[in-house]
């Protein structure tokens, strides 16, 4: 059941990226970094997405731990491959601020699923999900930051006017992940008391 939720998690950020490519704007994370950097290289998203995540599998093993990376890895390798089928769906256009709202809504909400069953999509979802797991900080605050810089490195490619609209996607996705946040420490929570719990006494 929870392999099937976290596909379920990269069906619906897959579809929130292709409602952001269809309106010409970007998002943070590495998402968000693959998908302006296909707009100057002729790369597809799913073969940048998951060549840029490869550094931080590093990261997820140091502060997560190996059960939590290879979730991410199949996390990551799923969305790529979905993202690249979904392509062949019919085409379509919207205007930049409802791609932005629309997109962004739908990719947290996919982001949600794979916080609530300890899968990420690697780069600021592994940062977020430490932080929060570590100093009990709010996961969408981390990552609105991280996405903010991620887009601004992204005006170079899609222009000023996108870029603000992108800043509207990150903030959409924020909202989204802040509202979860509640059951995700829950779920947290329940996973150390549950590892606790196994653990054999000192005495």
């Amino acid at each position: 059941m929870k392999l099937l939720n976290v596909v379920l998690g990269c069906l619906v950020v897959s579809m929130g990226v292709l409602i952001l490519q269809s309106s010409q704007v970007t998002t943070g994370g590495t998402a968000g970094l693959a998908l302006s950097l296909t707009y100057g290289f002729d790369i597809p998203f799913s073969v940048m997405f998951f060549f840029i995540n490869i550094p931080f599998y590093i990261l997820a093993v140091m502060k997560m731990g190996w059960k939590f990376t290879l979730s991410t890895m199949f996390a990551v390798t799923t969305m790529s491959v979905l993202t690249e089928v979904i392509q062949y769906l019919p085409s379509f256009s919207m205007t930049p601020w409802v791609g932005a709202i629309l997109g962004g809504t739908v990719a947290g909400l996919g982001l949600s699923i794979l916080f609530l069953n300890g899968s990420s999509l690697g780069g600021a979802n592994i940062l977020s999900l430490y932080v929060q797991k570590r100093f009990h900080f709010n996961p969408g605050i981390t990552t609105f930051v991280f996405d903010f810089i991620v887009i601004f490195i992204g005006l170079f490619s899609i222009g000023l006017i996108r870029g603000l609209y992108s800043i509207l996607s990150i903030v959409m996705i924020s909202y989204i992940i802040s509202f979860f946040k509640g059951k995700i420490a829950a779920e947290n929570t329940t996973k150390t008391r549950a590892v606790r719990t196994t653990q054999p006494s000192a005495s």
